[in-house]
């Protein structure tokens, strides 16, 4: 395949080799768009490119900072590259951004721009960001940020010892899925164990953070933080309510689904009791899945199995595999999780994550892969904000992509038996996404309701949560404890609060996404990209129905959704 790499746009605003060191040498061109006399619809517009290309080379700046420090959470001099940013760039540039959101706002061209494409969303968002900001809230932030980097690197360090290897946990929750029983529970046993050392270190962290972040919204004039996040989230088109709907539809549509597949699981794995170690395994004795071997086998497969979809998704894997934008192995000292990371300026996102061999591995780059689509197809958009979509699109973008591209995975998976195995997986795995999305938003929503409260309280509190959206099969005699902890794994709680539950308005709109395009071929695949497409350029109903389904979380929806996972999975 040959491919044209993207360049780097030509610099209209900024030197072509200028780079970003000091708050000093940014400072000149903020001022010369805060002096700059603003005198015609065509100036206003030059001015909002010029802002959109300094914004972009320094959001792409602060994104390969922490790229490098996520790759390489041990190396003290990324660390501090960061840290530079977060400390004495970012406060600088939050009050300095706040004067010209102002001088935007009080335009008198403004008002001509409002009905092109973009502009309106562009408006709303500018005038919400003026009126959350307060002087006293920059250096809270800072702090945030400072200790928000103690969970990666608490995580990061997090490892455990088997048959004389050092283990990531990562690692060793592959080994979860074995045959032997035994094995499974020692390892879980290890695993917990490792966790637990750090309990206390993280439950004081989160008590940190929840106190700053509340100060936060106090001085914003909120009550909670939660109110203040949905503001600051730009969530325009629904409100607390509606996460509480969207709980009371998954509590009644989707867990007695759940409840089923752990009945069925504890009987089909002849057991007496359902153990947390038993939910990962086969329950027909098969050995564990392995969907690669190794992180340049995983990238070739996805870009085949992107290509088979359609050819310019495949380009996509490749271009930043081209680029060194991708990787994907786990290893010591690297942060958990995974993610794609936007690049602004080059318009080539970055793709972190922690594969070891696994379907889920696997699945998660097929998630990850459907946020680079994302930002690939709005790379050429006029403005830095319009390809910043709300998270609720964002993350429709790449859980769809985990769903349609199972027609697919027979490059993965060549087995037709170890195929139809990966396919059941993946209904089930979305059987349990969403009560553990519900999980983790309800908990967030008591947490910033009651940020007063103890680590005693908020421990009873999750247990209380996690009951009402958790199967009653699974036995958790003598691993309570690690039951009162597993919020603490969840990074979401600690790097970036209430961004949650969009995967569980997403996994729905995924769902209707996979249905169009099993019922309508590669015109559902059409509507999917031209959702895409719109970037942040329409409200979250406009975007999902482009792509032809509903912004919908009442109980008949979800029924009607959870009916279509059920058939496919008798199916599978």
């Amino acid at each position: 395949m040959a491919l044209t790499l993207p360049a780097r746009p030509a610099r209209h605003f900024l030197p072509e080799e200028f780079q970003v060191s000091t708050w000093e040498q940014l400072k000149p061109y903020f001022d010369q768009l805060q002096e700059r006399t603003i005198d015609s619809r065509a100036a206003l517009e030059r001015w909002l490119r010029d802002r959109s290309e300094l914004e972009s080379v320094l959001s792409e700046d602060l994104g390969w900072r922490y790229i490098r420090m996520t790759c390489y959470t041990e190396s003290e001099e990324h660390r501090k590259a960061y840290q530079d940013f977060i400390e004495n760039i970012q406060p600088q540039m939050a009050p300095v951004a706040d004067r010209l959101n102002k001088k935007m706002a009080a335009s008198p061209f403004l008002n001509e721009l409002s009905d092109q494409p973009g502009y309106a969303i562009l408006i709303r968002n500018v005038k919400k960001d003026i009126e959350l900001f307060r002087e006293e809230n920059v250096p809270l932030f800072t702090e945030i940020n400072t200790e928000t980097q103690k969970y990666a690197q608490l995580s990061g360090a997090m490892t455990i010892e088997w048959k004389g290897q050092e283990l990531t946990l990562q690692q060793a929750s592959v080994l979860l899925q074995e045959t032997d029983r035994a094995v499974r529970e020692e390892v879980y046993q290890k695993v917990a164990a490792r966790r637990l050392r750090d309990k206390d270190e993280l439950d004081s962290l989160y008590s940190r953070l929840i106190q700053l972040r509340h100060r936060v919204a106090l001085n914003a004039g909120f009550a909670n933080f939660r109110d203040y996040m949905f503001k600051a989230y730009g969530r325009f088109d629904y409100t607390p309510q509606d996460c509480f709907a969207f709980h009371d539809s998954v509590a009644s549509e989707v867990v007695p689904v759940l409840e089923e597949l752990a009945e069925n699981r504890k009987h089909e794995l002849g057991v007496e009791a359902l153990r947390p170690w038993d939910k990962a395994v086969d329950v027909r004795g098969r050995a564990p899945l392995k969907a690669f071997a190794g992180g340049a086998d995983l990238t070739a497969k996805s870009i085949e199995c992107f290509s088979r979809l359609d050819q310019f998704l495949g380009e996509c894997l490749t271009i930043m595999k081209e680029m060194g934008h991708l990787d994907l192995e786990s290893r010591k000292g690297k942060a958990p999780g995974g993610y794609n990371y936007p690049l602004p300026e080059i318009g080539v996102p970055f793709i972190f994550m922690n594969a070891t061999s696994t379907l889920r591995d696997m699945t998660t780059l097929m998630h990850e892969g459907g946020h680079a689509v994302h930002n690939l197809v709005t790379k050429d958009l006029p403005l830095a904000d319009f390809k910043n979509p709300p998270m609720e699109v964002a993350e429709l973008a790449s859980m769809s992509m985990e769903l349609i591209s199972m027609d697919h995975w027979n490059i993965f998976f060549p087995n037709p038996d170890d195929l139809a195995r990966a396919h059941t997986d993946r209904m089930e795995d979305i059987i349990e996404t969403l009560p553990w999305v519900a999980t983790i938003d309800k908990f967030q929503h008591w947490i910033y309701e009651n940020p007063d409260h103890t680590t005693e309280q908020r421990r009873q509190q999750w247990n209380i949560v996690f009951q009402q959206f958790a199967d009653t099969v699974t036995d958790w005699r003598g691993w309570e404890q690690a039951r009162d902890y597993l919020w603490q794994k969840q990074l979401h709680l600690y790097e970036v609060p209430f961004y949650y539950i969009e995967y569980g308005m997403a996994q729905l709109g995924a769902i209707a996404i996979w249905r169009n395009y099993r019922q309508q071929g590669k015109a559902g695949l059409e509507s999917y990209l031209r959702a895409l497409k719109l970037g942040n350029m329409g409200t979250i109903p406009e975007i999902y129905r482009a792509a032809g389904i509903r912004f919908d979380f009442s109980r008949a929806y979800i029924r009607e959704l959870m009916q279509f996972v059920r058939g496919e999975l008798i199916k599978a």
